[in-house]
Formats: structure tokens, sequence, C-alpha cells
């Protein structure tokens, strides 16, 4: 699959890019003309200077990256973020600091990766009753820890 991309030029934006071959997601680098502090339980909407032209039938998923929850405690919200295939405008990710320290972004850092699925679209049929399961209306926490 291949996708087409723009990238706005005022910051050097750097692609997408893999970091090992068997890498799943694309790491998405922040594009700031100052730098970003993310204060402790602050959020914030970072722009990443990239536009892309995703195929229908395909959506691309923005998700954390490991290191920085770990380390640091930045984090995605709405994660996995969905880009849908008939989005032109720029790529955009919203981290949130769960650390206890100030972090700050700078132009080019890796805050997020990125990963391409193909979808299904579902046809919705109402129905007066639907069929029982084993599980049935059990929901959080029924199945155990």
């Amino acid at each position: 699959m291949s996708i087409n991309i723009y990238c706005n030029l005022e910051n050097d934006v750097l692609i997408p890019e893999y970091q090992t071959g068997g890498s799943a997601g694309a790491d998405v680098r922040a594009s700031v003309r100052e730098p970003i502090t993310i204060k402790p339980g602050d959020r914030v909407l970072v722009p990443t200077g990239i536009f892309l032209e995703i195929p229908a039938g395909y959506e691309g998923q923005i998700r954390p990256r490991s290191g920085l929850a770990i380390n640091h405690g930045i984090t995605t919200l709405n994660s996995p973020g969905t880009i849908d295939s008939d989005y032109r405008g720029e790529v955009k990710v919203i981290l949130i600091n769960h650390g206890k320290n100030d972090f700050l972004i700078n132009n080019g850092d890796r805050i997020a990766q990125m990963v391409f699925n193909k979808i299904e679209r579902a046809n919705f049929i109402k129905k007066e009753m639907l069929s029982i399961s084993e599980r049935n209306a059990n929901g959080f926490g029924s199945t155990g820890i």
C-alpha cells in the first residue's frame, strides 16, 4: 500500500519513518516553531506538518510511543486516534503528560507512531432481540482479573 504525503516545508518536516525492519508503526515527529512544554496533567495538540492521502478502505491510527510512556508519562489521548481516508488536513497529535515533571517537545522530536489498517464498514441491521451468548450482558470485570 502506498500513502501520498504532503509536508509543510516551514520547519524542515520529516516524513514518518519505520525505525526497524519489523516496526509496525512509523514514527511521527513534531513540527513546531518553538518548543512546547507540557506540564503534568496538561494536554496539548502537537502539529506534525504532514498531510496524508490514505487510500479508501484504509485508516491511519496514531498511537503512543512506549518509551515516552514509560520514561516520561507522555501518551496520546483519543488513542488510537483515527485518520480517515477522506481527511486531508494536517495530522496533529493529542499528547498528555501523566508524569511528575514538565516535558519539553522540540521541533523534530518523535512524539507518536502511525499504523495503517484495512477497514470494513458494517451494515447495521435493526433487530428486536439479539442472540444469547455465554457472556450475555455481563460487562466490566465479569471475566475476572
